[in-house]
């Protein structure tokens, strides 16, 4: 299928991703829902360089959200293992493709080893330019909301700021995302119809899209199809048609 052409200034800047549907994937296939996992991490490198190829510059992707510890151990332990290995294998692609990586959630709860191979990358890839990659790992949008109000609560209490101080602008410099746009447009793959706790104050405005392609078979053509879709979309962030 040939890509489809879209001005840059109908893509979106930042586009985040909800990558749903790696168990179903290796159900489907008769495979043990780590192999799901481990495809679905191989993704990543694919849809990173479609989005570069495009001039997308911040890509946000739901890796793994503070509610999926109640998964199975085994589980659990095997993604925390795949997070190391995809940072380490991935290192050297990072730095020949421009990409600054960053980790945001509650990297604080995560096992020590794979905090200190976040910090080693997000330190190493800080200076890179082509493009802006967020993997939200322990990550929940209420979760980082409430983080937000504790820091403005505590600078009140220690009188650095008053309560009429705090406003929408304030209260965004505090979030995991501070420096970066608004996503444009969410993806969920898998189908379902839910934004499961992502992102919950940056969406506000942003276009949804949802496809029923499970993660790992999420191709080119899926992407563009919502890019297309998404360059069709009058946004209007409550204003009324033509204003």
């Amino acid at each position: 299928m040939q890509k489809v052409k879209i001005l840059s200034e109908k893509l979106p800047q930042h586009l985040a991703i909800i990558m749903d549907g790696n168990g179903r994937w290796a159900k489907n296939k008769g495979l043990p829902r780590i192999e799901g996992h481990r495809v679905g991490m191989e993704k990543i490198r694919d849809v990173m360089n479609w989005c570069r190829q495009r001039g997308i510059k911040v890509l946000t992707l739901y890796a793994f959200s503070k509610q999926n510890w109640n998964r199975p151990r085994e589980e659990v332990e095997f993604l925390m293992r795949i997070f190391e290995v995809y940072l380490e294998k991935e290192f050297d692609n990072l730095m020949e493709k421009g990409v600054m990586l960053r980790v945001i959630g509650r990297v604080e709860e995560l096992p020590l080893s794979l905090r200190k191979k976040i910090k080693k990358i997000m330190q190493k890839t800080k200076a890179n330019e082509e493009l802006f990659l967020n993997l939200a790992i322990n990550y929940g949008g209420q979760e980082e909301i409430v983080d937000a109000a504790r820091c403005i609560s505590a600078l009140a209490r220690e009188g650095k700021i008053l309560p009429e101080d705090i406003d929408v602008e304030l209260f965004r410099k505090y979030l995991y995302t501070p420096n970066l746009p608004y996503p444009d447009l969410i993806i969920r793959s898998g189908g379902e119809l839910r934004i499961s706790n992502f992102l919950l104050w940056q969406i506000a405005y942003a276009e949804l899209w949802v496809s029923s392609v499970l993660w790992p078979d999420f191709t080119e053509q899926d992407l563009d199809e919502a890019l297309k879709d998404f360059a069709s979309r009058e946004r209007r962030y409550g204003a009324i048609k033509g204003d």
